[in-house]
């Protein structure tokens, strides 16, 4: 039986099984798997996106996304204006012009033909009333219906005592006779420059800007000039005075306080330098002649400006 197996085993034809080896067919497919993980994704996030902004749309009362976003732009706007801030109408322009090495004048101010004969927002109506972000009034620092039952003296007093643990501080009290034409001259001239001397090295260039957030409040910001003629209305002001008009009408007297950032490159004693200064250009008949000269050409941008006849002007005692 073991020779019958041996032969019948011999004839088995070898490679012929097909169940053992046969021709492979690969059914697998290729997909770019790639596409559907960046091109279906965001297409979906695109349409809930739009979706979104119909759904603002509808509920803002609108026709469309371009009137919306328009409608934004225009509070934007206004926001800024309310608060004081220098917009640049071209992004691109340079804050100093080609034959001037300081920065670009102000715009003219606006007449009261133009302030008349613009549209006022209902939104910005109702918020007129509110004090910006940011800004201190009066009532911040005192009790003002309290204060308004003191005597002038008594004012006075109060108000030094309540800066004086502030080394960095400063503090002043100004008659509103004395205050009124220096707001007239800040109202027509915003921008200006003053020098601050320096000891063994000459005079270094100072920025100043006016801004009035609220009908009882107006601010000064000092800025280094080089650092302004770089950053622009994104520099930051190393000394910050504002003016309290609260109790001007009442009282006849306008509290004035401000503060010298540390580390700025400013003493306190400088700051007040530069407050000096400032009142000899923008206060009463001192503007008249040469100050007056002044401030007009840079607010003009006139190229006859001469930093020369500045530092004379700053380093008269009247």
């Amino acid at each position: 039986m073991a020779a019958i197996r041996q032969h019948a085993f011999r004839y088995i034809p070898r490679g012929s099984v097909p169940c053992l080896r046969g021709p492979q067919r690969r059914w697998a497919q290729v997909r770019v798997v790639r596409f559907f993980a960046t091109h279906q994704e965001p297409d979906r996030t695109i349409e809930k996106y739009i979706e979104k902004l119909n759904k603002k749309v509808k509920e803002q009362g609108l026709k469309s996304i371009k009137e919306m976003i328009e409608k934004h732009k225009k509070f934007s706007r206004l926001f800024e204006k309310s608060a004081g801030m220098v917009v640049p109408s071209d992004p691109d322009a340079s804050i100093s012009s080609q034959n001037s090495s300081y920065p670009r004048p102000p715009p003219p101010p606006r007449t009261p033909s133009d302030i008349s004969s613009t549209p006022i927002s209902p939104f910005v109506t109702a918020c007129s009333g509110s004090t910006p972000p940011g800004v201190k009034t009066l009532s911040s620092y005192i009790d003002v219906p309290k204060t308004l039952e003191l005597p002038q003296k008594e004012i006075e007093y109060i108000w030094r005592l309540r800066h004086a643990a502030d080394a960095q501080s400063l503090c002043a009290v100004i008659p509103h006779s004395t205050y009124t034409p220096i707001e007239a001259t800040a109202r027509r001239h915003p921008q200006f420059i003053l020098p601050l001397p320096r000891e063994g090295q000459g005079a270094e260039i100072h920025f100043l800007q006016w801004t009035f957030p609220t009908p009882t409040t107006a601010t000064v910001l000092f800025t280094h000039l080089a650092e302004y003629k770089l950053r622009g209305e994104f520099s930051q002001p190393h000394t910050t005075v504002t003016h309290h008009l609260d109790l001007a009408g009442p009282k006849d007297l306008v509290l004035l306080q401000g503060t010298v950032v540390e580390g700025r490159g400013i003493t306190v004693d400088e700051g007040k330098s530069l407050l000096m200064c400032l009142q000899k250009f923008y206060g009463g008949g001192n503007e008249m002649g040469e100050r007056k000269k002044l401030l007009e050409q840079f607010s003009q941008g006139d190229g006859g400006f001469k930093v020369e006849v500045l530092l004379e002007e700053a380093e008269k005692v009247v």
